[in-house]
């Protein structure tokens, strides 16, 4: 009985590490989704002078802008930003807040 109730407390303290995990971010996963954002915001993330940049950003801040897009509370004029980010999950713009945060900022 006192070994099945390490194992269960094992198996529950595993799973929160688990969870904290997916909760940062995958950068690598976010590189291989940041495909959909290059085309405006540039193989750097750095945009132009019509596109903000997005590389350097925090994770938290850009999740964030990313998750008000997807749920319409924030809107960008041709409505670009909303479309694409209706098409993520949670996890991909988790993943991608994680992958552009790593990179250098202007």
């Amino acid at each position: 009985m006192v070994r099945n109730n390490i194992i269960l407390v094992l198996m529950f303290l595993s799973s929160l590490f688990a969870a904290n995990v997916q909760a940062e971010g995958d950068a690598t996963r976010g590189q291989e989704l940041a495909e959909y954002c290059v085309d405006c915001h540039g193989d750097d993330g750095l945009g132009d002078e019509d596109i903000p940049p997005i590389a350097g950003m925090e994770a938290a801040g850009l999740r964030k802008e990313l998750m008000d897009f997807k749920s319409g509370a924030r809107v960008d004029e041709y409505e670009m930003m909303v479309e694409t980010a209706a098409d993520l999950s949670e996890q991909d713009i988790t993943d991608l807040a994680a992958y552009f945060s790593t990179l250098p900022g202007k």
